[in-house]
């Protein structure tokens, strides 16, 4: 069992007077089991901490259930332990008062000369070494041991049998490592310094549970533990306090006061020790979002805002709408089947008319690939005598057999009513419930595992581009950084040099009067005071003419590369594989966004709550009220960082939409009674007007 702050920790009991079908939580690795949601969350929180230890090995900063296997996987090392060795380890370690690696010391010495009957080593012959094994042991008086042992060659088979003493023997390492026997020595012993074995394991080896007598005066056993004599004599000072105190007897003995003066400077250290214990460590962030605590050093938090529920489906059919309209807007190549917006979809599925096209066309889509991956529904199909070609009469004929197939009961009610000519009647929950099962059915079929297939090649293919061309591209920074240091050193060596010459020119002008000076220098001197320029300060100059141009070439080369890796993402995020939350929040909400829609989706952690966010406002509120102390949050607020510029492009990009959508309407309505407009022309019912582009002729 792992251990918390070095000590046994005992485990939460289960509760005895559960009811059947009632909701719990359970552990999974303590199978521990709870009623209260924040009971468990507490309990699994301090399990995800790392401050348990390997009750075996002694490693610290590990989770429990790291503690757990390492727990685990030391066990099985200790079964490997040789038994014939195992009582003579324990009398050892019994009430020794050393410390483990003198401990485990003493034992490989007293263990090196101690033989046993199979053991391969080597032994001395013929004034060589060779392979051997003991075959018997063979005890002589005067204490001396002899071996029996079986010369073996390299196939390890044996060449002849000798007797030798343990002094011609040679063994190169024990039967077992250091560390195991560690291990052993931990496992075997329910405290140490002294080092004291389970009662159960001395009892069946036949070691005594007596401690010697340089002991006893210093240790008692007390519920199964030795106790030094000084937590005795406390133990006796306060049953004596109470007693004391019972009589009316206020006043303290003398013994005991000059006990405490003698013990004052003991206490006060322990007393220091325990106030150093008692203060509270620093919070090193980010911890689990419910365990945060507001701080002096919070920025200022804005409100979250509340996010929008108006949909049309019931709420508890959000999920199965968005992961639907999600598949099909995905994979639609794949499907034959043109892409349409959610709102379009949501209006659709609610709608009462059993041929809606864009309803008629998602099925057939559907059918049609299950019909050529040749599997069971198109062995239904053949047996059924059905045509290839699904049409909008016949598209109910083919959805029905798919249900008789499945047999699933909840659906197979709806198909009376859909055989009638009745689909528009179905309930959302049936509508969305016959996409599911077709979705999870074509998930399956061959066809679209080959092109799962290869959009994770060319999604990793396309990576690995995206990779090399930033590792390119950061070698080349590098090498421009070092060539512009390169320069920047030469030119400040020149500058050096200019600067010297013109003053060694200066003086050879001021002193030509009294000394000899070259015809040479004078001539240079002479040019250089009449150009009144240095040639340092012409390159100087020339480079800083080259520097815009330089510069202006820099920031095409950088827009080409941002427009690059712009071009690579999103060829990568047309290879759609699955899609994945933003993250979730304190309370284990998700946030899902979907960039055909352009708004932000809010699901509660138990999927039966939704709503969304779909202006930029509200994305600038939402992020401002992340706490980035939190795991959770922190993780979240990552993700819009990163994904930020997209998301708000979406969310405007849908904001105009709308308000063109709320104009049109308003147009439509102030229309005169006698020009009425056709209903198709209303945004509110575009759904109407979906044609399949992609349709397969």
């Amino acid at each position: 069992m792992p251990l918390l702050k070095r000590k046994p920790y005992v485990l939460s009991e289960l509760p005895t007077d559960l009811k059947p079908r009632q909701h719990v939580y359970q552990i999974r690795f303590t199978r521990e089991i709870f009623r209260d949601y924040d009971e468990y969350l507490t309990k699994i929180n301090l399990y995800r901490q790392r401050v348990w230890t390997c009750k075996v090995t002694a490693k610290t900063n590990l989770t429990y259930e790291e503690a757990l296997i390492s727990e685990l996987n030391a066990t099985e090392k200790i079964q490997q332990f040789p038994n014939e060795l195992v009582p003579l380890v324990l009398q050892t370690v019994q009430f020794s008062m050393l410390t483990l690696k003198d401990l485990v010391n003493t034992i490989t010495e007293k263990l090196q000369y101690y033989l046993l009957e199979g053991e391969e080593l080597y032994g001395k012959r013929d004034d060589g070494v060779c392979l051997c094994q003991i075959m018997k042991v063979l005890a002589e008086g005067d204490n001396r041991t002899r071996y029996e042992v079986a010369w073996l060659d390299k196939d390890k088979k044996g060449i002849g049998t000798a007797v030798v003493n343990v002094e011609d023997l040679i063994r190169k390492r024990l039967p077992f490592t250091r560390e195991v026997l560690k291990s052993f020595i931990r496992e075997s012993t329910n405290q140490n310094v002294p080092w004291v074995l389970h009662d159960k394991l001395a009892q069946e080896h036949g070691i005594s549970t007596d401690p010697p007598e340089e002991l006893r005066s210093k240790y008692f056993f007390k519920d199964g533990y030795l106790v030094t004599n000084k937590k005795k004599r406390k133990i006796e000072d306060d049953k004596q306090n109470i007693m004391e105190t019972r009589n009316g007897q206020v006043g303290k003995c003398k013994k005991k006061v000059e006990r405490e003066k003698s013990e004052g400077s003991v206490m006060e250290n322990s007393a220091e020790k325990e106030d150093f214990e008692l203060k509270e460590e620093p919070i090193n962030y980010p911890i689990d979002d419910l365990l945060v605590q507001p701080g002096p050093d919070d920025p200022v938090f804005t409100d979250r805002p509340s996010p929008s529920r108006d949909f049309t489906v019931p709420m508890d059919c959000i999920g199965d709408l968005l992961m639907v309209w999600d598949f099909v807007s995905s994979f639609g190549r794949l499907l034959h089947l043109y892409s349409f917006s959610l709102q379009d979809f949501e209006n659709a599925i609610c709608h009462k008319d059993s041929n809606l096209i864009i309803i008629v066309e998602t099925y057939s889509a559907f059918l049609r690939l299950l019909i050529k991956d040749d599997g069971q529904y198109f062995t239904v199909i053949e047996e059924k005598k059905r045509k290839p070609k699904i049409t909008i009469i016949t598209w109910t004929e083919y959805l029905c057999d798919f249900l008789e197939m499945i047999e699933i009961p909840e659906l197979s009610s709806c198909i009376p009513t859909i055989k009638r000519g009745h689909y528009g009647l179905l309930e959302t929950q049936a509508k969305l419930g016959i996409f599911r099962e077709l979705i999870t059915q074509v998930i399956a079929t061959d066809l679209f595992r080959k092109k799962l297939d290869g959009y994770i090649e060319e999604r990793q293919t396309l990576a690995a581009t995206k990779r090399g061309e930033a590792i390119e591209e950061g070698r080349k920074k590098r090498e421009e950084k070092e060539r512009l240091k390169a320069e920047s050193a030469v030119l400040q060596e020149t500058n050096g040099h200019g600067l010297e010459n013109a003053n060694t020119s200066d003086d050879a002008l001021g002193n030509s009067n009294g000394k000899n000076i070259s015809k040479k220098q004078k001539v240079d001197a002479k040019v250089q005071s009449e150009s009144g320029k240095d040639p340092c300060e012409k390159e100087a100059n020339k480079m800083t003419l080259q520097q815009p141009r330089a510069d202006k070439k820099e920031a095409s080369e950088q827009k080409n590369v941002e427009q690059r890796r712009e071009y690579l993402q999103r060829e990568i995020d047309k290879r759609f594989i699955r899609k994945e939350p933003l993250g979730k929040d304190r309370d284990y909400n998700r946030y899902w966004f979907f960039r055909r829609d352009g708004r932000i989706f809010v699901e509660s952690p138990d999927s039966k709550q939704w709503g969304y966010y779909s202006t930029k406002e509200e994305l600038d509120a939402f992020k401002g009220s992340l706490n980035r102390k939190g795991v959770r949050e922190r993780a979240l607020q990552k993700q819009l960082d990163k994904s930020y510029d997209k998301i708000c492009l979406e969310l405007q990009k849908r904001t105009k939409d709308v308000a063109q959508k709320i104009a049109m309407e308003e147009a439509v309505l102030r229309r005169s009674t006698r020009v009425r407009a056709p209903p198709r022309d209303n945004p509110a019912v575009a759904f109407l007007k979906y044609v399949n582009k992609w349709k397969e002729d």
